[in-house]
């Protein structure tokens, strides 16, 4: 009797332990909190590379987007399970410039698009951002 308790006790404990695992894994929401870089070809064929800092404080998506001059803050930042959004508002010479950003984070990844309001002219292109390890 007690060798068929004894596999079975190992086979439910083993059972057991990896659906804890497998709970831990679905809870874990992704964290965007770090910095994140990209790089896009602008219109007269220059590369440009952009790098966006995150933080998560509880609820609230924070951070900036890096420019030509400065930092820009994010605005309207919302974080739903894998889906981030956010906006950068620029302006230069009088000219404003509203960057949407949306897109599904995974892993080190983010992808998506990025909508551009300039003046009235709207434009799209895909977004692909990848965590940085630099400290």
């Amino acid at each position: 009797m007690t060798r068929i308790l004894t596999p079975l006790i190992q086979t439910t404990v083993a059972l057991v332990l990896a659906l804890g695992v497998a709970a831990q894994a679905a809870d874990k929401k992704p964290d965007p909190t770090g910095t994140w870089k990209w790089s896009f070809t602008t219109q007269n064929g220059q590369t440009r590379e952009t790098t966006a800092k995150l933080k998560v404080d509880g609820d609230k998506l924070t951070g900036t987007v890096s420019g030509r001059q400065n930092d820009t803050p994010i605005e309207d930042a919302k974080l739903n399970g894998e889906d981030i959004s956010f906006k950068v508002t620029r302006e230069f010479n009088g000219n404003k410039i509203i960057q949407k950003f949306a897109g599904k984070i995974s892993g080190d990844t983010i992808k998506g698009k990025i909508e551009t309001d300039r003046n009235g002219e709207n434009s799209s292109r895909d977004w692909e951002a990848k965590r940085s390890t630099d400290k």
